[in-house]
């Protein structure tokens, strides 16, 4: 195989504050980096005490006015954004491509897409979703309102990193916040784009600002004093330092993390059905997805129906330059990320875990491509390392079941509690099953698909808080009651 050289994707600046690109040369420089090759890309600095402080000036100093601004007027610059992106589609999942390694045909349907459609739901949902309520109280009466918190902050993942940062921007912009937006070190530049699109669409100067950084850079916005809420998306364990630091001040949160979702497939189920589910649910964006269902659960009878399928349609997978549209499945984001994954195939193998397909690198691409073989395991036990850990690539561990009370225990017996889903012709036993599964987010005779329509997110140690719909404009607001008197007060003293 081999893989056109990209090209360079250097952003006029690293950082993006009220307006425009900003380069503080004395901060720590790093390197992004296209994973098909381990070619450099772009080089960037991260943000120095300065540039944080001068982020966070600029979004409270814009937020006031902002926040004054009808909800209709607020959504309509939203809209315009969305437009825009639309637009500017195929450029913006090239660079989304270059900047993860995920396949273009995911990019250019996945990513790009559905950050524009964030901006437009929210858009048009402002003039509604913010309204109050009106409480009669005999001759008084009692009304609350929705206002904004103040300036936010958001820390993106590397898996979806223009999507996340529209998912995080659109309801705090909508709500009337500001936010200063951390995208991770590995993908560095498609959120400098949506900074670009929102000053075009008419968001004034400092709403939406980008600061690039690392794990010292969070610190100093999640300890701010300006700051009012922080929304993550990440691991578990940077959740709880996140989560720790902000509960120090009383900050608002919302925390995005991991997962170890279960999938069960019963016997009277679809299995092409059931094995494009689980295949989607492991392999899509090389298996860097957090509500994966990395535990697919098969019941016995349908094992050798369920693994034969599986086999012979993963091995047909076509694994190489993600610029092609014929790619299926690209590099991870990083040689570390191949490493980590690497050795969590290597701890199934020691385990004992039957190895149907993959668990190595391709040997048709380059020798610093990120890549490891869509990998399968079968006869996995619930004490197997992968089957209780994230493993956060391409590896699917298939255990086998007998009957839905004992699927049920084995699927909640963890601490992560993000994602799940059930295939089953019997829809009285499907809800039944996604009833008493303890997750956050769940799919019935499908897997991981999330509009921007229905609320996402996790319970237990996967987080807290929701993405998307309605309900995430609750957590990038809050209600102020109004106690009205019609008469004069009397007073016993």
């Amino acid at each position: 195989m081999t893989i056109a050289t990209p090209l360079k994707a250097q952003p006029k600046a690293s950082h993006f504050i009220d307006g425009d690109y900003v380069e503080d040369n004395t901060g720590t420089p790093f390197e992004s980096i296209f994973p098909a090759t381990g070619e450099v890309i772009a080089k960037l600095h991260a943000a120095t005490p300065a540039i944080v402080e001068r982020a966070i000036a600029s979004a409270k100093r814009a937020q006031k006015e902002w926040a004054a601004m009808s909800p209709m007027a607020r959504g309509r610059i939203l809209k315009r954004a969305a437009d825009i992106m639309r637009e500017r589609n195929d450029a913006l999942s090239t660079l989304e491509t270059l900047d993860t390694g995920k396949p273009i045909q995911e990019t250019i349907v996945a990513d790009p897409t559905s950050g524009a459609d964030a901006f437009e739901f929210f858009g048009g949902i402002a003039p509604s979703a913010l309204n109050g309520d009106y409480i009669p109280l005999g001759g008084d009466f009692a009304y609350t309102k929705r206002v904004p918190l103040g300036v936010c902050v958001g820390i993106g993942a590397w898996n979806y990193p223009q999507q996340i940062a529209c998912w995080k921007a659109a309801p705090a912009l909508v709500a009337g916040n500001a936010m200063v937006f951390k995208p991770s070190e590995n993908t560095p530049l498609g959120a400098l784009k949506i900074a670009e699109i929102l000053i075009e669409a008419g968001l004034p100067k400092g709403l939406f600002n980008v600061i690039q950084g690392d794990r010292d850079t969070g610190p100093l916005l999640v300890n701010h004093p300006d700051v009012a809420k922080v929304s993550l998306t990440g691991s578990v364990p940077t959740g709880r330092k996140v989560a720790a630091a902000a509960a120090g001040h009383l900050k608002h949160v919302t925390m995005e993390l991991g997962g170890k979702s279960p999938m069960i497939v019963f016997d009277d189920a679809d299995i092409e059905s059931a094995v494009g589910g689980a295949m989607l649910g492991n392999f899509y964006s090389s298996g860097q997805v957090c509500s994966n269902g990395t535990r697919v659960f098969v019941q016995k009878k349908a094992k050798a129906r369920f693994l034969e399928n599986l086999k012979s349609r993963t091995e047909a997978m076509i694994l190489g330059d993600p610029l092609d549209y014929a790619t299926h499945l690209g590099p991870l984001v990083s040689k570390a990320q191949q490493e980590k994954v690497l050795s969590y195939i290597e701890k199934g193998k020691a385990d004992g875990a039957t190895l149907i397909t993959g668990g190595g690198i391709p040997n048709n691409v380059p020798g610093e491509g990120a890549y490891v073989q869509p990998t399968v395991f079968a006869d996995v036990t619930d004490d197997m390392t992968i089957a209780r850990e994230e493993i956060f690539g391409p590896v699917m561990c298939v255990l086998d079941f007998e009957d839905e009370d004992e699927v049920l225990a084995r699927a909640n017996a963890t601490e992560f509690g993000l994602a799940g889903g059930v295939f089953t012709a019997d829809l009285a036993r499907a809800h039944r099953v996604v009833d008493r599964l303890e997750a956050g987010t769940l799919w019935i005779n499908t897997y991981n698909l999330c509009p921007v329509e229905i609320p996402f997110g996790g319970s237990k140690q996967s987080g807290f808080g929701r993405e998307n719909s309605a309900a995430a404009l609750e957590h990038y607001s809050e209600l102020k009651t109004v106690y009205v008197s019609t008469g004069k007060v009397d007073a016993p003293y």
